[in-house]
């Protein structure tokens, strides 16, 4: 008999049955194939479009709001980034934990990167900043304790509420 807890989420049905998913005419890392699916950045969860950078929800959230922020061009290693996306996706990580710390109010914000596969990449040819809200208490110890993440709220609201969030630009 499995040790593993059920915590059922029924608002994830609809994610697994499109996380599937493939567009056959485009190849590239998995952020690629979103950035060219065609679909819209409401379905997609693409909160923020830079000229070289872009942020979306992670599809498998640690917490509610868990932001990958990403250039458009597939690199796996920080120094293969252009002065332009480097900048940029920076500026755009400050920004996602702005929005972040405004729609959640957590405790504290991870920020970090893991630079290939034995870092723990799971997509380590196409680099990304995941920028992760916490709360003292919060739930994440249920991962390593009962094998077992909640969330307590859809993907399609945590875009929602990031998207009203984000800083705007000044208009100076």
């Amino acid at each position: 008999m499995s040790s593993l807890d059920r915590i059922w989420n029924g608002w994830r049905a609809e994610y697994v049955a499109e996380a599937g998913y493939e567009p056959v005419d485009v190849a590239g890392s998995l952020f690629t194939r979103i950035l060219h699916s065609g679909l819209p950045d409401d379905e997609t969860y693409i909160v923020h479009r830079g000229a070289h950078t872009f942020a979306l929800l992670n599809a498998f959230p640690y917490t509610p709001g868990h932001l990958l922020v990403l250039p458009y061009r597939e690199v796996a290693d920080l120094e293969d980034l252009t002065p332009d996306e480097h900048r940029e996706l920076w500026a755009l990580v400050t920004e996602a934990v702005k929005a972040v710390k405004a729609a959640y109010s957590p405790g504290g914000v991870n920020v970090g990167i893991n630079l290939g596969r034995a870092a723990g990449g799971s997509v380590s040819d196409h680099l990304h900043v995941h920028v992760v809200a916490r709360w003292s208490g919060d739930a994440n110890f249920m991962t390593a304790v009962a094998e077992a993440r909640t969330l307590p709220e859809p993907l399609s609201r945590s875009a929602s509420k990031l998207r009203a969030s984000w800083p705007q630009p000044d208009p100076a």
